[in-house]
């Protein structure tokens, strides 16, 4: 009989960065345990942070992912609109030059993602983490609902 579980919880408050975050998911859902199939589902209630799966191991990757999203969605100079003597590249900037970047980031990588259950335990692959991605410079909270659908043991 398929049940469905759904909670809601924080994300460890971070500034600009990528965070491996699997060990706090599985604390927060110790339900996980109780299926012997099904989907997890995270999704964070926010527009300038995202979930994503990636590399566990090397926390170099987690830099460079962040440096490489930097390059490819950069800030717009002062946050003002203003990039010394350029065009401003966005027209949002009332929460700062870091924001509308943030939104950017956010669509490209995700809001959410969904992860294989098997035998009570998340089937990620070997070197496979959850991955909490936040754009903003300043620390913010952030809320993650996560629904778990499967057949439990």
């Amino acid at each position: 009989m398929t049940t469905w579980t759904q909670k809601t919880f924080a994300l460890p408050s971070h500034s600009r960065g990528s965070f491996l975050i699997t060990t706090h998911i599985e604390a927060q859902l110790p339900e996980i345990g109780r299926y012997s199939i099904g989907l997890l589902h995270l999704f964070v209630q926010h527009t300038s942070c995202a979930l994503s799966l990636n590399e566990n191991w090397d926390p170099d990757v987690r830099r460079d992912m962040s440096d490489a999203l930097d390059r490819i969605v950069p800030e717009d100079g002062d946050g003002k609109g203003k990039a010394k003597g350029k065009a401003a590249l966005y027209r949002h900037s009332a929460e700062g030059s870091d924001d509308m970047p943030a939104h950017v980031k956010s669509a490209l990588v995700g809001a959410s993602i969904t992860v294989p259950i098997k035998d009570g335990k998340l089937a990620l692959g070997t070197w496979q983490g959850i991955w909490y991605l936040e754009f903003r410079a300043a620390t913010h909270t952030r809320t993650v609902v996560a629904t778990i659908q499967g057949e439990k043991q």
